[in-house]
């Protein structure tokens, strides 16, 4: 069961499992339907009245990323300890970074709009798993080793992801 961004309510059963049973189901899970149902109405809500990012501006906030990130991940990996491939800036719609098993990173070029600190975490993010290629409790460890205060920017990303992504 999972409610889709357009609000839609999507059940996927058996075919065997009889209506009464699906309305059952249904039923004993109503609040959490109705809470997420409600998510996704706000969510839509807000991204219509979102401005929208001009292929100039994703251009113009590609060329800073490309002059401001690499610098920065260069200065995380060396106290880091950590070697790295290639940076890639994208402007993609689900993901502020990622790491390939390849080594290699990829940033959002939204990053060039928002506070440093969080931009600071979303690499070292994104560095860290060229340790730990996962989010276990360690992979945690090694990202609060060089950024302590992650959880505040763990939720400034979750609190205006859809806004700002949004945008593009």
């Amino acid at each position: 069961m999972k409610v889709e961004s357009s609000g839609c309510l999507i059940v996927r059963v058996p075919e065997a499992i009889p209506s009464p049973e699906i309305d059952a189901f249904i039923k004993k899970h109503w609040n959490w339907i109705t809470s997420h149902l409600k998510r996704a109405e706000e969510k839509e809500t807000r991204t219509a009245v979102i401005e929208k990012i001009s292929r100039q501006e994703i251009n113009e906030l590609a060329d800073r990323a490309l002059k401001v990130i690499p610098e920065r991940v260069a200065y995380f990996a060396s106290v880091m300890g950590v070697r790295y491939g290639n940076i890639t800036i994208r402007n993609q719609k689900t993901r502020w970074g990622s790491c390939s098993s390849m080594r290699n990173l990829n940033f959002n070029c939204l990053l060039m709009l928002v506070p440093e600190g969080t931009r600071d975490y979303v690499i070292v993010h994104e560095l860290a798993h060229l340790k730990e290629m996962n989010h276990s409790p360690k992979f945690w460890v090694e990202v609060g080793k060089w950024i302590p205060d992650y959880p505040v920017h763990r939720k400034w990303l979750e609190d205006h992801q859809a806004d700002m992504i949004g945008r593009l």
